[in-house]
């Protein structure tokens, strides 16, 4: 701004100068214009004398002479010229100061000259006998006068100038200091040029809003902030080049990305296929999804481009973990699959023998054996659907029976007594350690639970072999550990016996019975329960399963 200020003003001091320079060389040359008319004058005052008294003779005597002199009788006829040959010249009666001269007795006039094709002054003076004097000087002398004054002017205004301009640099720094040093955070507080007030008025009103509005987008900005960062779904923006503008903590999560990638290609998190392909659908305006694997999670990833004036320039990505989802849907499928298999096995058993027996291939003392055969197939599948309702039930969160204050070592000691005959004929025995334990469950799944726990190691266990309950109170919780000391289970399958109808060796599970759905009743019981479960097993030396639930039943339903 004092830059701006300095060449304004040191332009107009410049502009003023040179028109005040060209002015006063112009009052010159009308002052020097006038001096010479008045010259003119006296001279021809003082020659008309001379003229009076010897006529054309005493011109002739006077010699050479600065101006030009020029003797005209009444009649106009030149008489005598000091520069030219009167003979050749015209008659001057129709010259203006010829005629002023006649009427006033003395005339001036200005033109160009036809003798001497210059602009000359003229100055006549009338004499006695009506004959006119007149004298006369090219305005030369008149622009030579100023001329000279030219230099000594150029350096006035030189001088002028450079003046000019240091003061005017000490005048845009003197008018621009109080401006630099404005407090604009607090507008109206200053002490300025009148004509400043109204724009620190505005700038202090504006300021107001623009704080305001800065706050609003702050708080929006926040609230925002807060919303995308308690998402459970991946948010991610990016830009029409594939550059990533802003994601929420969920999204760097999904990705198995431990700090923000803002600015980089948003191929730095993904580069399958599926993804590739759905980011330039995006990027070309259209919508799109694709289900993502990324370790062992399912990621639907949704994408919607972003349009201004009909152009695409970003998108938005959208991240939703449906693992649980998946996982839940394969297990739907792989239970359908098992449940139709499962059924499907006693059911051809007793439709072959119904077949055999309806035609009469049988003998009559084996109907009954065959009659056996159907009723124990038919057990078998009476027992599927009841254990495929309850893990239904508990699927459902569905609990049809009340949550009571209950003794964890008598539902045991009910248990036991409910297996005896099968641990006998197993030569399998029952031990229980323990003492009275109060526990706030539901009594019927914590028998179902003990029930599959304690029927599974008898049914894998060996000959003279032993299962024990072991019942304690830890802390807050009741711990229930079901030891055998069975046929064990190998450590590839650990952590998929609790899966329905899984069972680790089948052709041996066939020969002992069972529906492959007894410890997934047990996980699906002791998750409902508000528990946890725990399975320690070795091959040849038998397993240990832990369940420990809250004694106050804070999972309560």
């Amino acid at each position: 701004m004092t830059k701006r200020i300095f060449k304004s003003s040191i332009l107009a001091s410049a502009i003023v100068l040179v028109l005040g320079m060209a002015c006063v060389l112009g009052v010159f040359y009308q002052y020097f214009g006038g001096q010479i008319i008045g010259e003119l004058k006296k001279e021809a005052q003082y020659l008309s004398y001379g003229v009076e008294l010897e006529g054309e003779k005493y011109l002739e005597q006077i010699g050479d002479q600065d101006s030009r002199l020029t003797y005209i009788d009444k009649d106009g006829n030149v008489l005598y010229d000091s520069m030219a040959d009167e003979d050749s010249m015209e008659n001057h009666r129709d010259r203006e100061e010829f005629q002023e001269a006649e009427r006033n007795g003395f005339g001036q006039a200005e033109r160009m000259s036809d003798t001497l094709s210059e602009r000359t002054l003229y100055y006549a003076v009338r004499l006695s006998d009506d004959s006119v004097l007149r004298v006369s000087s090219t305005q030369d002398s008149v622009l030579a006068l100023t001329v000279q004054l030219i230099p000594p002017a150029l350096g006035i205004l030189a001088v002028l100038i450079i003046l000019a301009g240091i003061f005017a640099s000490r005048m845009a720094s003197h008018i621009v200091g109080p401006i630099n040093s404005l407090d604009l955070d607090h507008p109206e507080e200053n002490e300025i040029y009148e004509e400043v007030a109204p724009l620190l008025s505005k700038i202090h009103r504006q300021s107001g809003q623009i704080r305001q509005q800065l706050e609003e987008a702050r708080r929006n900005q926040e609230e925002f902030g807060i919303i995308t960062e308690n998402m459970q779904e991946g948010l991610l923006v990016i830009d029409a080049y594939t550059m990533i503008l802003s994601g929420n903590s969920s999204v760097w999560r999904m990705f198995r990305v431990w700090e923000p990638k803002i600015g980089e290609s948003v191929y730095s998190l993904d580069r399958t296929e599926n993804f590739r392909r759905l980011i330039e659908q995006v990027l070309e305006g259209e919508h799109g999804s694709t289900l993502l694997r990324i370790d062992n999670e399912y990621i639907n990833l949704i994408a919607n481009p972003v349009s201004r004036d009909g152009k695409t320039v970003g998108a938005v990505l959208v991240l939703m973990n449906e693992t649980e989802k998946v996982e839940r849907e394969n297990l739907r499928r792989e239970f359908s699959a098992n449940v139709s298999h499962e059924l499907k096995t006693p059911l051809t058993s007793i439709s072959g023998y119904a077949e055999i027996i309806q035609g009469g291939l049988v003998k009559d003392e084996d109907i009954k054996k065959f009659s056996g055969r159907i009723y124990k197939e038919a057990q078998r599948l009476i027992q599927l659907v009841e254990d495929t309702i309850k893990i239904s039930q508990l699927d459902e969160g569905e609990n049809p029976y009340e949550w009571e204050d209950t003794d964890v070592y008598a539902v045991a000691k009910d248990v036991c007594g409910h297996l005896k005959d099968v641990a006998w004929k197993k030569n399998v025995h029952l031990f229980i350690e323990g003492r009275k334990t109060d526990c706030r469950t539901v009594r019927h799944i914590l028998e179902e639970i003990l029930y599959n726990l304690c029927d599974n190691g008898i049914k894998y266990n060996r000959e003279d072999g032993t299962v024990s309950i072991h019942i304690r109170e830890d802390g807050e919780n009741v711990r229930i550990l079901v030891k055998d000391n069975g046929i064990g289970i190998p450590g590839e399958d650990v952590n998929r016996v609790f899966e329905r109808f899984y069972r680790v060796d089948k052709s041996h599970s066939r020969e002992i019975g069972g529906t492959g759905l007894g410890l997934s009743i047990v996980k699906h019981g002791v998750t409902f329960l508000g528990g946890t479960i725990d399975l320690v097993s070795e091959v040849g030396k038998g397993t240990e399963i832990t369940v420990i639930l809250p004694k106050d039943g804070r999972k309560e339903a």
